[in-house]
């Protein structure tokens, strides 16, 4: 099996027609992508490429979901901690930052979640019923 950096996503899902060496290595991404030989990415890689994705090339989250559904839907590709990243997606379609949305969801296990993000996290999962609680630090 065959771990993934970001930058080889980003290569495969982001044509970079301006660049010459992005050309040449969306190739060699779309090769060894394709090949249906074993892969797997981390959850750290799925933040990194969604930030990527809206921060340096101006996605809409829309754009980023439906990158993120293909990657899902790879049988040969293998997600760390699938259940978390889809659980994100679904919790970003509704409103909540995919970052905040994954931290969210890789804590299933806990009571709650402690932030100061009380405007765009805390109430906007407070008002979802999201489990756990995210509860605003005082």
């Amino acid at each position: 099996m065959i771990g993934l950096d970001t930058n080889v996503l980003a290569r495969y899902y982001i044509d970079d027609e301006a660049d010459p060496q992005a050309q040449r290595q969306r190739l060699a991404a779309r090769r060894l992508i394709e090949s249906g030989q074993p892969l797997m990415v981390s959850k750290s890689v799925i933040l990194e490429l969604e930030w990527v994705m809206r921060g340096y090339y101006s996605f809409a989250p829309a754009e980023v979901a439906l990158v993120m559904q293909h990657l899902l839907e790879q049988a040969h590709i293998v997600v760390e901690d699938r259940d978390a990243v889809e659980q994100a997606l679904s919790n970003c379609e509704v409103g909540i930052d995919f970052a905040d949305a994954l931290h969210h969801a890789s804590y299933k296990s806990c009571d709650s979640v402690a932030t100061f993000d009380d405007r765009k996290f805390a109430r906007r999962a407070k008002k979802l019923g999201l489990a756990p609680a995210v509860v605003v630090v005082a």
